[in-house]
């Protein structure tokens, strides 16, 4: 695996961890709590869909998408899909610095049982 490979993988990986902050940050602002609270889909969908978090988001996920395309094409999927398992680290680190969610022990120790089980099966 050559350095522009890894260094695709790393920046897919990155951006998949920002689209979950972004559409956490959009999903849980104000405007959109009030509309979904009314119960009118339309108006609901038309809420979340101009969010600019959620818009952000979503280009987020398309680019990671667009750059795995890429690194899909020039590695084997069993050798790139190993690092989707740094997601978990960066979505958790992400969300405590960004989202002020709380870092606990339990969920340090989760996310490193699935890090160490996409170790495992990749081998």
């Amino acid at each position: 695996m050559n350095i522009i490979t890894l260094v695709l993988i790393f920046a897919s990986v990155l951006l998949s961890v920002a689209a979950q902050i972004l559409l956490k940050n959009g999903m849980s602002g104000a405007r959109v709590q009030t509309v979904l609270g009314l119960g009118n889909p339309v108006n609901s969908a038309l809420t979340i869909f101009t969010d600019l978090w959620v818009i952000g988001g979503l280009f987020a996920y398309v680019s990671s998408a667009g750059i795995w395309l890429i690194v899909l094409s020039k590695i084997e999927v069993s050798k790139a899909y190993p690092f989707v398992g740094l997601g978990f680290i960066g979505t958790m680190l992400f969300a405590y610095w960004f989202l002020n969610e709380p870092l606990t022990v339990s969920k340090i120790v989760g996310t490193l049982l699935i890090v160490a089980g996409v170790l495992v099966i990749s081998r």
